[in-house]
């Protein structure tokens, strides 16, 4: 397509990708509460529409036969998501802060998540392995935010308080009303929407690639990953500025393992990833290596704005890299 055609289509598949998207996390707020979701859990479920996006682009170039863009998508997302969620809210809004306790739940799982993503996309871990050793990190991490006040007074202590902490910061400013037989037929089309606008922009970024000769991973971890996570940041910045350090820490980490496991590991199961390049390698490592240093620097005072800064400056060496390569 010309370039004209290709801005115009990407324009517009951005757009109805991320009104999908904000769609698509509305109705599963409603049906969440509808079932009776903790809060914790609405988050995250609320998260995982919110990350439809990232995961659909990603998807989608990888059934294209894009695997550098797909995996560009999914490590770029994820250490934007880190400067962005965390960094950027920690700028505008001052300290985002989470007691240690709720840190070493909320931050230990991801740290893991990022290493099996990373070995999978390095090929160095087999994609069937990746989806198990992620779906064994995550599925205790998930049960335990499913948890209700009374089921939660059997935990240890330590693991209550870091429970009952993200618990009381996920609780919401608005309450979804409880989904009915129309949210839940909404669901379809709005997903439908997410993956057909998902198709179009990376269709209409190969194409502009193609003709700027610009590289599948620069297009996938810097350019898709920025845009398609806008939504994700748009609710970080919003919890960070009503002093709910938890919920924007958890909305940034959730969004990341959602990535990695249904936009990296699934993938990699079904159709496999290819070798990877020598950037790759290095997103990889820098998308674990950040993972590690923004959970770490939240402990203590937690992320004031010195530590969204340093992580932020992160960011800014990764795309320099990664565009220079």
């Amino acid at each position: 397509m010309s370039i004209p055609v290709a801005l115009l289509v990407f324009a517009g598949a951005f757009a109805l990708t991320v009104a999908s998207s904000v769609v698509l996390a509305r109705e599963l707020d409603r049906i969440g509460e509808r079932l009776g979701f903790s809060e914790a859990l609405l988050g995250i479920v609320t998260a995982l529409g919110a990350d439809a996006p990232e995961i659909a682009s990603a998807v989608a170039a990888i059934v294209a036969g894009h695997e550098d863009t797909g995996v560009g998508v999914v490590v770029g997302s994820n250490v934007f998501n880190l400067a962005g969620l965390l960094g950027v809210s920690a700028l505008i809004a001052g300290p985002v802060r989470i007691h240690a306790h709720g840190l070493v739940l909320t931050g230990g799982v991801p740290i893991a998540v990022a290493i099996i993503g990373g070995l999978v996309a390095v090929g160095v871990l087999p994609g069937a392995a990746g989806f198990i050793l992620a779906l064994l990190a995550l599925a205790p991490y998930v049960t335990v935010s499913a948890l209700h006040a009374r089921a939660r007074a059997r935990l240890p202590h330590f693991l209550r308080e870091a429970v009952v902490e993200e618990q009381q910061d996920a609780r919401r400013d608005e309450f979804a009303r409880p989904a009915t037989g129309v949210d839940a037929l909404a669901v379809v089309p709005a997903l439908a929407a997410v993956v057909g606008g998902a198709y179009g922009m990376v269709a209409a970024a190969q194409s502009l690639a193609d003709r700027w000769d610009v590289s599948d991973v620069v297009i996938g971890a810097l350019v898709l990953a920025a845009l398609t996570s806008i939504p994700n940041l748009i609710a970080a910045v919003r919890l960070a500025r009503h002093g709910r350090g938890a919920a924007c820490v958890s909305e940034s980490l959730n969004s990341n393992n959602a990535n990695i496991l249904i936009g990296l590991c699934i993938p990699a199961l079904f159709l496999g990833l290819g070798s990877a390049s020598g950037i790759e390698v290095f997103a990889a490592c820098w998308m674990v290596g950040m993972t590690a240093v923004a959970v770490a620097l939240g402990f203590g005072r937690g992320l004031t704005r010195r530590e969204g800064a340093a992580i932020i400056a992160l960011y800014v060496v990764f795309a320099v890299v990664v565009a220079a390569a």
